[in-house]
């Protein structure tokens, strides 16, 4: 029993470590892409007005003087200005949703690399499991190998549930990152027309249980699944499938301790070999009056 809770108080250490360091990162990475972006953004409409006005004044000056001299004729055939003043409001137009993308992908950032407190808060599960998505999208893009991996949304109408978010995105990051891998696994010896046939997809599902008292969220995928005797022990510390360098068997463990241990939840994993997995993560709407007063009292050291 002792040496069960070293491991546990080790293993929350070093995972502590590496997503305070990973977070940093993130909230580094965003806080820089927003300085530029700010300033793009907020000159993309002055563009746009200048624009317009230098229109106005070309159609006054055709007005005014509409025998125009040769070489001024030649020059707006050569420029093709019906053309320019057709696509130049566009091409801003595109600026504009860029930027918003852009804006949105900051805004993911710093949803996923979000400092807990000592207590939890009110958070939307949609919003960390997008910020999550965001985070794997290089992993999930079409390679030379398969085609895009498909994430399939199927969002309920939840509440806000109070937690600590950036633990809840740790797990979010952990179980679809082990999909991920699942699907590449299922991969191996299929060639590219076989798996465009039955695209690699991951269904996440959220619903609020029927008292209203908690939210399920399911994270299923359709890969090569696994054995009864693997589920017995998918969420034992250092258990892994993976070969030497690719997993340390802490993932699914820290999940598993952060949905149970810290949110008095539940997270359980139904699978089926050969025809895919999943995680079922079971999740309080608010936390319950004596397990708060404990931590307070905790952390306030009385």
């Amino acid at each position: 029993m002792v040496l069960q809770n070293l491991q546990q108080t080790q293993l929350q250490l070093l995972q502590h470590e590496k997503m305070s360091a990973l977070g940093n990162l993130v909230a580094g990475v965003a806080h820089e892409i927003n300085n530029p972006l700010g300033f793009i953004a907020s000159n993309l409409q002055p563009a746009i007005d200048y624009v317009n006005d230098l229109f106005k004044l070309i159609d006054l000056y055709q007005t005014k003087i509409p025998e125009t001299e040769l070489d001024i004729a030649d020059e707006i055939a050569a420029i093709d200005l019906d053309y320019v003043r057709e696509d130049l409001p566009k091409l801003i137009n595109s600026m504009k949703l860029g930027v918003e993308r852009i804006s949105y992908i900051s805004t993911s950032l710093r949803t996923f690399s979000r400092s807990d407190k000592d207590y939890k808060v009110p958070f939307d599960i949609h919003e960390g499991i997008d910020s999550t998505i965001l985070i794997l999208k290089h992993r999930l893009k079409a390679s030379e190998d398969r085609p895009e991996i498909k994430i399939i949304k199927e969002y309920g109408n939840l509440p806000q549930i109070e937690c600590f978010p950036g633990q809840l995105n740790q797990v979010f990051m952990n179980i679809l990152a082990n999909a991920i891998d699942a699907l590449e696994d299922s991969n191996q010896g299929r060639s590219f027309a076989e798996i465009s046939a039955q695209l690699n997809q991951i269904t996440v599902k959220t619903e609020s249980s029927e008292d209203g008292q908690s939210v399920l969220i399911r994270i299923r995928d359709n890969g090569i699944g696994m054995t009864d005797q693997l589920k017995q022990k998918i969420f034992e510390h250092f258990f892994t499938t993976k070969g030497v360098g690719k997993g340390t068997g802490l993932g699914l463990a820290i999940a598993h301790q952060i949905v149970i241990e810290e949110h008095e939840g539940a997270l359980t994993v139904n699978s089926t070999l050969s025809k895919g997995t999943e995680f079922v993560i079971t999740l309080p709407v608010k936390v319950t009056a004596s397990k708060s007063v404990q931590k307070i009292m905790v952390k306030s050291g009385e």
